[in-house]
């Protein structure tokens, strides 16, 4: 028998009770507002979605003798779903879920689907008892079921679903996800919902890339742990390199299709250059265009001194320069209708690229340097979208720095030393403990999921808002996910689609990072947050994300 040790912090982190809203606390009531539509392409999406379209936003009050409903308080069982990749707070999210339901009434059942929504599809399923639940409480990872990346999207699915939730008894399934994982859970929820089937879906949000929020959705849970982590480290790195003097590094952060990341990580960390996807993609900036201001930057501090600094990078970067998008978006239609191209020899991969692309995209591709052009065409994500943490953008805009310093040289513009290090922070914080928010918030979500299914609704995500002040004046509810949904090109064909925040370049987020940006790049002004804070001054273990903290800044 192995014994697992286990550390300190874990210990205590177990004894961590987490702080729910006021509204949640006890019997509550549900307020509705008004009826609701999607962000964009109303017509479209009322059309797609006839029976879960236009729902009011729900809100929960506190109730001094009532339920939230009318609906009868006998036992009920609800399944739980982890989907998509990891972020801290699952656990919680689950914990919540659980205690929710059984403060309803403490007969209530929890199953959990393994390994994601293949679970659901392949009936592969436990109870989760509060032995279990009580293991993995205020803990990182997805490692109580599982996470898996099967798109719910055919019949034949949704089908193969409903058996083992008749099987099981279940009146509601959750969704714990990000915006397609929840695109997916408003998909089931219209399906149930047009056959008539007594079974309620419905949706918590979940990615660490930031790009699930809006007005409702405030945050989407991991966030605040996982730019902890990353802040930290960047950190260290800039105290190796202030120290060392000698290395310009250049760290590519998580962040698919948004710099959130990235901009929190600035925030914190005050670097010499980071660069945002979103604001490379408004001004039109070629992939030339960068090079040359790092170039730049790098040049002037070279002339005082300084031969070294930090570039933060986003994951997604590669897809927000206007000529390359146009080239990634014709190939996902390409690769889309060519199921044997990865059966091809990679030269003869290359050559049927070029000679299936319009003339000007086949010239950018022929132009990229080969390892670059081939991760273009790698194998998509279940979703259909470029896995761009397969391609190196770090390296990429090194190499090409130092090719313009070297020419910088011969115009004897630049007479320093360039020196690169590269690095890839992502899995390093998708399962990190959850900072004290990030316990609070997915606790309060997955707490909040069961008085939504208490309530009977379905096609719904969990929404807890007003996240900057103390977690008892948080407000709890629920709204539509299709009143967050637009019409997207997905493998050639429009699909509708939870609509991705985007940094907001006229938000306050990025204009305090862009007053004080040229103020970094000239000078040496890292910062060095440290590891998260779990005990001590409140100011320390409880504040929220610098991007959070100037969102709501009045």
């Amino acid at each position: 028998m192995i014994l697992i040790q286990k550390s300190a912090l874990q210990k205590m982190r177990a004894n961590y009770q987490p702080q729910l809203p006021e509204s949640l606390k006890g019997k509550v009531k549900v307020v509705e507002g008004e009826a609701t539509e999607s962000v964009e392409d109303q017509e479209a999406i009322k059309k797609l979605f006839p029976n879960t379209y236009g729902m009011p936003e729900l809100r929960f009050e506190k109730a001094d003798d009532a339920c939230c409903c009318e609906k009868s308080c006998e036992p009920f069982n609800v399944g739980v779903i982890l989907s998509g990749g990891q972020a801290p707070g699952g656990h919680n999210v689950i914990s919540g879920l659980f205690d929710g339901l059984k403060a309803i009434n403490k007969e209530n059942r929890l199953y959990g689907f393994l390994m994601g929504p293949g679970g659901l599809v392949d009936h592969n399923y436990k109870e989760l008892t509060a032995d279990i639940v009580d293991e993995y409480r205020n803990t990182g990872g997805f490692d109580m079921i599982g996470s898996g990346r099967t798109k719910l999207e055919t019949p034949e699915q949704f089908e193969k679903g409903l058996e083992i939730i008749k099987q099981l008894n279940l009146r509601a399934i959750v969704i714990i996800g990000g915006d397609d994982s929840n695109t997916n859970a408003a998909v089931l929820a219209e399906y149930y919902k047009a056959k008539n089937v007594p079974v309620q879906v419905l949706g918590c949000p979940k990615t660490i890339d930031g790009d699930l929020k809006n007005k409702w959705i405030e945050a989407s849970f991991g966030f605040d742990t996982c730019t902890k982590i990353y802040s930290e480290v960047i950190g260290n790195i800039e105290r190796d390199c202030n120290s060392a003097k000698k290395y310009w590094h250049f760290i590519k952060l998580m962040g698919r299709s948004a710099s959130h990341i990235a901009l929190e990580c600035a925030l914190e960390t005050q670097p010499s250059y980071c660069i945002i996807s979103e604001e490379v993609e408004a001004k039109n900036l070629t992939l030339r265009d960068v090079v040359n201001d790092i170039a730049r930057v790098v040049a002037d501090r070279s002339s005082r001194g300084m031969d070294f600094g930090t570039v933060l990078v986003p994951e997604g970067l590669i897809e927000f320069f206007p000529s390359i998008k146009a080239l990634i978006e014709e190939l996902n239609d390409l690769l889309a209708e060519t199921p044997d191209f990865a059966k091809m020899h990679p030269d003869d991969q290359r050559a049927f690229v070029i000679s299936h692309l319009s003339e000007k995209n086949a010239t950018i591709f022929e132009m990229l340097p080969e390892g670059v052009a081939r991760q273009l065409t790698l194998d998509r994500d279940p979703h259909g979208n470029v896995q761009v943490s397969l391609i190196e953008t770090e390296k990429l805009l090194s190499e090409m720095v130092k090719k313009r310093l070297d020419e910088m040289k011969e115009e004897g513009k630049f007479n320093g030393k360039f020196r690169r290090m590269h690095h890839f922070f992502g899995y390093e914080g998708r399962c990190g403990i959850p900072s004290n928010f990030d316990a609070n918030y997915c606790y309060s979500l997955g707490y909040n999921a069961a008085q939504l299914v208490n309530c009977g609704a379905t096609g719904y995500m969990s929404s807890i808002r007003n996240l900057t002040k103390p977690a008892s004046e948080w407000i709890a509810g629920g709204i539509p996910i299709t009143m967050m949904m637009n019409m997207e090109q997905r493998k050639g064909k429009q699909k509708p689609v939870i609509k991705k925040a985007l940094v907001d370049l006229n938000g306050n987020p990025f204009k305090a990072f862009a007053q004080m940006r040229e103020i970094w790049a000239k000078e040496t002004c890292f910062n060095y947050p440290g590891p998260i804070q779990y005990f001590g001054p409140s100011e320390m273990t409880d504040q929220t994300t610098l991007t959070l903290y100037y969102e709501h800044e009045e």
